[in-house]
């Protein structure tokens, strides 16, 4: 309970958190980006 008290309440803490949160979301938006690449790919391979 105490790794918890200092994660929220201390600027170190509070650092780690958000470093967190932009490599979850980085990684959500590099997921959705190679996603549609890979449609965009394989519908122009279909075309041709």
């Amino acid at each position: 309970m105490a790794a918890l008290k200092i994660l929220f309440s201390t600027p170190t803490g509070l650092m780690s958190l958000a470093v967190i949160a932009f490599i979850i979301g980085m990684g959500w938006f590099f997921t959705r980006l190679f996603l549609r690449k890979m449609r965009e790919d394989e519908a122009a391979a279909q075309r041709r």
